[in-house]
């Protein structure tokens, strides 16, 4: 069978979701996933983005990421979000990216694809379960088969114990709070698991 065909998009400010996208992406590809690592298009007029430092710097660094295209949700087999909580939902720019589907929808090219979701909130119970809830909401109306971490492994507890998916406190500072790296690792590698089962059984 061929590998597993993954689509990690993100979207990020502060950088933290773009760092928890590249470890899904590595743990995919341990799992032996082909990856493309992917954010949706920034809407914020510039004159805002250049006046928060943070979030200039995460533009400057992810400036040859590519753009996610409804192209590359129709390449996946898997699909792995990782958004900001925006008071409990997810932020605008991934919102206009899913409704934007709409012809991948209605053709029935979403149906089937093994979706999971990470988040990140500046404070322990910042909207992280409801943002990612929000996102997955719109995943049950695509048809598609989500593929939360539950408890699946102990290394969760440890991130904070998410079922939802892999969800991370900010610091004032920026910096990450737990340690979720092997979390995410651990969701991205499960992710690829459920798709290798749903390939092998459309076959």
């Amino acid at each position: 069978m061929t590998s597993v065909k993954v689509a990690v998009i993100f979207y990020s400010m502060g950088g933290t979701n773009y760092q928890l996208a590249k470890w899904a992406e590595a743990g995919a590809k341990e799992a032996g996933a082909e990856v493309k690592v992917l954010k949706v298009q920034e809407l914020a007029p510039q004159s805002v983005i250049d006046s928060n430092e943070a979030w200039k710097a995460t533009v400057n660094a992810t400036k040859d990421v590519p753009v996610a295209t409804s192209e590359d949700l129709e390449w996946a087999d898997a699909i792995i979000f990782s958004v900001p909580t925006r008071f409990g939902n997810m932020p605008s720019q991934m919102k206009q990216f899913l409704d934007i589907q709409g012809g991948l929808w209605a053709s029935g090219k979403t149906v089937n694809k093994v979706v999971s979701a990470m988040t990140s909130a500046q404070n322990p119970h910042g909207g992280q379960e409801a943002t990612l809830l929000s996102l997955y909401t719109s995943m049950m109306h695509w048809g598609a088969i989500i593929a939360a971490p539950g408890y699946t492994d102990p290394v969760l507890f440890g991130a904070g114990g998410n079922p939802y998916g892999t969800s991370v406190t900010v610091g004032q500072d920026g910096k990450m709070i737990e340690d979720v790296q092997a979390a995410v690792r651990h969701q991205a590698k499960r992710t690829v698991t459920v798709a290798e089962w749903v390939k092998a059984g459309n076959k």
